[in-house]
C-alpha cells in the first residue's frame, strides 16, 4: 500500500528517500550497530575504517543465493560506520551479510576481499549451524548467516538476584554435556530446555550460581581431528572458538531450528533465577574462530582485520591465546564492541556475571605488552549497564602473562585463584613444604587479595581444563590419546595422585582412599574462605577416563552420567551437607581476611592456628596436619578445620571453648558413610571434649557451641 504523503510526515523516520536494488531504503542510524527493526524497516549498520564501500547481501531465509545485494550509498555513511534502513522487509524470514571492499595487504593488516559475505558482528542470532552436529553444507559460500532478533520476550518481574559475591557457591557447567547423556531422561537432551529440566536438581545440591561454558555462537564442527583409536569425528565440544559475539549457540537450543535460541536461553535464566540461581557466562574475547593466516574468514578478518586484530608490524597475528590469533581488546573500537557485548547479555538476557577466558589479554596493548591501566578492564569495571554484575578474570595467557593477584581491578573484579587450586592439590597428595602455604589459601590468600577481601579469589580445585575430581585421586598422569594430538595436549603438571593403582582398579582400600580424598577435597574447598567453584560432576565423581583436555570429546567422556547421581550418592551427599555446612556459617564467608584479633564476646581470635596441640600450629616442611579454628563476630558457632594428609593417625588436642560451649563433630571423612557427615545443625557432641583421633589421609570438622536451641537463631544461610 502506498503511503499518502501526509502519513509520511507523521513518521518523518519511517518513509524511504533513495531506492537500491529495486528496494526502498533510507540512511540509517549509526547507532546501535546491528540489524535492529524500525517503523516499516530494518536498520542496518556496520563500522568499517578501511573499506571503501559496502554492500547489503540480503537472502531469503535457508536459501543459498541472495535475494538482494545493496550497495551503501555513499551518503549513508557517517564516519566509519555504513548505516542504511530497507524498507519492506519480512524481517522474520530474512538472513543477511556483508560485502565489505578495500585493499588486500596483509602487510599492512588489510584482507578486504568483496567475494567474501561476512557475518555482522552485532548479529542477535545466527543461521547456519542450527542443530548441533549436522555436518553444514561447505558448498555455501556463507556458512554463518545473521539474522535479525525481534526483543519481544516477557520476562515478567524477573529482577538481578544481587547474591553477595562472599554468598556464592559457583557450579561450572557446559549446556550440552550436563544433560546430553541418555540417562538424564530429560526431554530435549543436551539444551537449554534441558538444562532447565535439571533446576530442581541444582536447587537440592544447594549451589546458586551457576557458569556456564561458552554460549556465543561457535561451529562445532571446525575440528579437522579424528579420535585416532576410533576414527570418529572429533568436535570443537567446549565452544571457546567463538563465530559470533552477540547470538545464543542455536545448536544449545530444542528450538534452533526455528529461529528461538534467543527466547529458549531466556526461559532457562528466568527459570534459574526463580531458583535462586545466578548465571555466569564464560566469555572468550581473547581470541575468535577466524585463527590466523591460514584460518577463515568469518567476520572481523573482513571487515577490518587491522582494528580487530593484534597484528605483527610484518602484518601477521600476534598469538598470545595459543590459537592463533588475539583480538585487539584495547583499540577503542574493539573495546567498545566489548562493552556493548557484555551490555546486550546483561540487558537483554539478564546475565548476572561473566568469566574472562585468558583475561590477562585483555590487558596488553595494540602491540602485545601490558598496560599499567588497561581502558578495557576500567571501562568494564565503571561501567553503569554493568555496574552490579559479577566481573571473574582468568588472570594468565597463553603468552606467559601471569596476573594471578596482580590483575587490574578497580575494585570490582575477582580472580580464578590457580595458586589456591596448586596448593590444595599438592597437600591432598601429600607433599611436603606445602602447610604454610595451605593456611594462607584457606584464608582467602591475603597475600594476593589484602585489598581486594577475600570474594576477589575464586577457589577451585577442578574445572572443565583439566582433570575432573575424581580423575585426579585415580591418575598420575593425563591420557589424551584419543584427542588426537599424540598425548601432547592438555597440562602435565596436574599435582595429581592415583592413590596406588593408574585408573579404574576394583581394589577396595584404593577405591576408599580415592573417595576419601575427594572427600578431603571438598571439605577443604567449602571451608575457605574465598568464593567455592564446583565442577559439575565431581559430586558425583564423574570421570574423564585420565583425559585432561576434553575439548574435542562430544561424547559419553565429557557427558554428566546421571547413572552416577545414584550409584556415588555418598559422595553427593556429602557435597550437599558441605555446600549446606558453609551456608549456616558466615565466618566461612567473611569478605575481610581474618587478623588473628581476639572476638571479645569469645575471647577467641578470628582465626586461630593448630597442630596436634593445641595453638602450636607445626609450620615446617615436613608438616603434613594443620588445623583451623575460625570465630565470627557475632554469637556464631566457632568452627574448627583439621587437615591431614599424612599416611597415619594422629591426636588432635582441641582448643579450650568459652561460654558453656562443647565440641561437636560435623564431619569426619576418614568415617565410613553415613557417619562421615551430619546435617549442619544436628552435629554430635564428643564424648571427649579434649581430644580427636584425626585417621590418615582425612578431614575432621567440628562444631563449637552450646547445647541450647535458643542460641540457634545467629546462624544464617544466604
Amino acid at each position: 500500500m502506498t503511503e499518502t504523503r501526509s502519513e509520511q510526515v507523521l513518521r518523518v523516520d519511517a518513509y524511504p528517500t533513495h531506492e537500491v536494488g529495486g528496494y526502498r531504503v533510507r540512511a540509517g542510524k549509526p547507532f546501535p550497530f546491528g540489524a535492529n527493526v524500525v517503523p516499516g524497516g530494518v536498520s542496518f549498520s556496520v563500522f568499517s575504517d578501511q573499506a571503501t564501500s559496502m554492500t547489503l547481501v540480503i537472502y531469503q531465509r535457508g536459501e543459498a543465493d541472495p535475494m538482494a545485494e545493496l550497495e551503501f550509498p555513499e551518503e549513508f555513511r557517517t564516519g566509519s560506520v555504513f548505516a542504511m534502513t530497507v524498507f519492506g522487509l519480512d524481517h522474520e524470514n530474512i538472513e543477511y551479510g556483508y560485502r565489505a571492499d578495500g585493499p588486500y595487504d596483509p602487510v599492512t593488516g588489510h584482507r578486504f576481499d568483496a567475494r567474501q559475505v561476512l557475518s555482522d558482528p552485532y548479529a542477535r542470532l545466527i543461521a547456519g549451524r542450527d542443530v548441533w552436529g549436522v555436518e553444514p553444507d561447505r558448498s555455501r559460500g556463507y556458512q554463518y548467516r545473521s539474522r535479525v532478533c525481534l526483543q519481544d520476550f516477557d520476562w515478567g518481574d524477573d529482577t538481578p538476584l544481587g547474591i553477595p559475591a562472599e554468598d556464592l557457591v559457583v557450579y561450572e557447567t557446559h549446556v550440552r554435556g550436563f544433560t546430553r547423556h541418555p540417562s538424564s531422561q530429560v526431554t530435549a537432551p543436551g539444551t537449554f530446555a534441558g538444562l532447565r529440566e535439571k533446576i530442581p536438581y541444582l536447587k537440592e545440591l544447594g549451589i546458586n550460581c551457576i557458569e556456564l561454558l561458552p554460549v556465543f555462537e561457535f561451529d562445532e564442527s571446525d575440528n579437522p581431528r579424528t579420535n585416532p583409536e576410533t576414527g570418529e569425528q572429533l568436535f570443537d565440544y567446549w565452544g571457546y572458538n567463538t563465530v559470533s559475539f552477540f547470538a545464543p549457540k542455536a545448536g544449545y537450543a530444542a528450538t534452533g531450528r526455528y529461529g528461538m535460541q534467543g527466547d529458549e536461553f531466556r526461559t532457562l535464566i528466568k527459570d534459574l533465577h526463580a531458583a535462586g540461581i545466578e548465571v555466569i557466562l564464560d566469555v572468550v574475547f581473547n581470541h575468535t574462530a577466524e585463527g590466523n593466516e591460514q584460518g577463515p574468514t568469518i567476520s572481523f578478518k573482513g571487515l577490518d582485520n587491522a582494528t580487530y586484530y593484534m597484528l605483527t608490524p610484518e602484518g601477521y597475528y600476534f598469538n598470545f591465546s595459543g590459537t592463533g590469533n588475539t583480538v585487539n581488546c584495547n583499540h577503542p573500537v574493539v573495546r567498545n564492541y566489548v562493552l556493548d557485548c557484555l551490555r546486550h547479555w546483561v540487558a537483554d538476557y539478564h546475565i548476572d556475571g561473566f568469566r574472562f577466558d585468558l583475561a590477562a589479554i585483555l590487558g596488553r596493548a595494540l602491540d602485545g605488552t601490558p598496560l599499567p591501566n588497561p581502558p578495557l578492564l576500567e571501562l568494564l569495571a565503571y561501567d553503569p549497564v554493568l555496574r552490579h554484575t559479577k566481573l571473574i578474570a582468568e588472570a594468565w595467557d597463553a603468552g606467559g602473562l601471569y596476573e594471578v593477584g596482580n590483575f587490574p581491578a578497580y575494585g570490582r573484579w575477582a580472580e580464578w585463584n590457580g595458586k589456591y587450586r596448586d596448593t590444595v592439590r599438592r597437600w591432598l597428595k601429600g607433599d611436603s613444604g606445602v602447610t604454610g602455604e595451605l593456611a594462607t589459601r584457606i584464608a582467602g590468600s591475603p597475600d594476593l587479595y589484602s585489598s581486594r577481601g577475600t570474594a576477589a579469589s575464586v577457589n577451585f580445585l577442578t574445572a572443565h581444563d583439566g582433570f575432573t575430581l575424581a580423575d585426579l585421586v585415580s591418575y598420575n598422569d593425563k591420557h589424551n590419546g584419543a584427542n588426537g594430538e599424540n598425548n601432547n595436549d592438555g597440562a602435565n603438571d596436574n599435582n595429581s595422585w592415583n592413590c596406588g593403582a593408574e585408573g579404574p582398579t576394583q581394589d577396595p582400600a584404593i577405591n576408599a582412599l580415592r573417595t576419601r580424598q575427594m572427600k578431603n577435597a571438598l571439605a577443604i574447598l567449602f571451608t575457605s574462605q574465598g568464593i567455592p567453584m564446583l565442577l559439575a560432576g565431581d559430586e558425583v565423581a564423574r570421570s574423564q577416563q585420565g583425559n585432561n583436555n576434553t575439548y574435542c570429546q562430544d561424547n559419553e567422556l565429557s557427558w554428566f552420567d546421571w547413572d552416577q547421581v545414584d550409584d556415588n550418592a555418598e559422595l553427593l551427599r556429602f557435597t550437599r551437607e558441605m555446600i549446606a555446612f558453609r551456608g549456616r556459617h558466615r565466618e566461612l564467608r567473611s569478605t575481610a581476611h581474618p587478623t588473628g584479633q581476639v572476638r571479645e564476646h569469645l575471647g577467641l581470635p578470628d582465626i586461630s592456628w593448630h597442630g596436634e596441640r593445641a595453638w602450636q600450629p607445626d609450620w615446617s616442611d615436613g608438616s603434613r596436619l594443620l588445623a583451623v579454628a575460625r570465630c565470627g563476630t557475632g554469637d556464631d558457632d566457632v568452627v574448627y578445620v583439621a587437615m591431614n594428609s599424612h599416611w597415619e593417625s594422629h591426636d588432635l588436642e582441641l582448643p579450650a571453648l568459652p561460654g558453656g560451649r562443647s565440641w561437636h563433630l560435623f564431619a569426619d571423612t576418614g568415617a565410613a558413610a553415613p557417619h562421615d557427615i551430619r546435617t549442619p545443625g544436628t552435629e554430635q557432641e564428643l564424648d571427649n571434649a579434649g581430644k580427636y583421633l584425626i585417621g590418615p589421609r582425612s578431614v575432621v570438622i567440628l562444631v563449637g557451641r552450646t547445647n541450647d536451641p535458643g542460641d540457634r537463631d545467629d546462624l544464617d544461610t544466604p
